[in-house]
């Protein structure tokens, strides 16, 4: 019954679903575009703020180029950037799948055995605070100057935060759950099929997100010593010649190829997400 004793006809309800659905809608679309709009335009300020300060204050080249003149040397010369691109991008991808494959093993390791907790993990700690930068040398000596050498590089810099992430999150799952899962005689790879694994997702992702950059680090810091192709190799070699427009145009490409793996990332934990938001409604 409405008020004033009135029957009520339900139009209120649904009237509130209409508007609501609309501007649901609108908020959510207002977000994603000052999600994308902010960064973008706070890029274009920067680079509008460069190429008014390069022209104004007549900085030569060698010192500065200017993002104009970048541009259109990527443009220009994009099949050989291209072509550097290609192994920095598979070496790369190469070194974070093994570095996330080791550092997920380790997590599960550290997570179901006590004692292999207290052997690995200050171990672990040490070795990161090594500097990487300082053995570099040693994984030519140790892998010569091909790409294994590269690719050992970049998984030794990037499985920690894989590590320490993924083990965080199997470490989160709520106590009272695993107690409920072993009460209805489930085994420990229902357990962590159904529960640890994805109450861990998003922190073995955050460890993902920063380890694919890591990779890429590893990756171009070899090449910085011993490649004879890649980003990496361009910048050494523009550099020597004091061609700072080639090695920013290669620092421009590797963002780019950054990016996209970054992105890869980003979709492989939304489709995740989803797969398991789908099993368990």
């Amino acid at each position: 019954m409405a008020p004033g004793g009135l029957p009520s006809t339900g139009m209120g309800t649904e009237t509130g679903a209409i508007i609501a659905g609309p501007r649901a809608t609108k908020d959510t679309g207002l977000t994603r575009l000052r999600s994308a709009g902010l960064p973008l335009g706070l890029a274009a300020i920067v680079l509008v703020a460069w190429q008014i300060t390069v022209t104004v204050g007549h900085i030569p080249p060698v010192i500065l180029p200017s993002p104009i003149s970048i541009g259109k040397y990527i443009y220009e010369r994009y099949d050989i950037l291209l072509m550097h691109a290609v192994p920095t991008t598979l070496e790369s991808a190469a070194g974070f799948a093994i570095a996330t494959l080791l550092g997920i093993g380790l997590a599960i390791i550290i997570t179901y055995s006590e004692v292999a907790r207290e052997a690995l993990y200050p171990n672990l700690v040490f070795f990161q605070l090594i500097p990487k930068i300082a053995l570099a040398p040693l994984f030519i000596i140790w892998l010569g100057i091909g790409s294994q050498s590269r690719i050992a590089f970049a998984v030794f810099i990037a499985f920690f935060p894989v590590v320490i992430s993924t083990a965080a999150g199997f470490a989160s799952v709520d106590k009272s759950m695993l107690r409920l899962c072993r009460a209805l005689t489930a085994n420990e790879w229902q357990i962590f099929s159904s529960v640890r694994f994805p109450a861990a997702l998003p922190y073995i992702f955050s460890g993902m997100k920063i380890a694919v950059t890591l990779a890429i680090i590893g990756v171009i810091i070899g090449e910085f010593i011993t490649a004879q192709a890649g980003l990496g190799y361009l910048i050494i070699f523009a550099t020597a010649r004091a061609d700072t427009e080639i090695s920013m145009a290669a620092i421009v490409v590797l963002c780019i190829c950054g990016l996209l793996l970054y992105g890869l990332v980003a979709l492989a934990e939304s489709v995740a997400n989803r797969f398991y938001s789908a099993e368990n409604p």
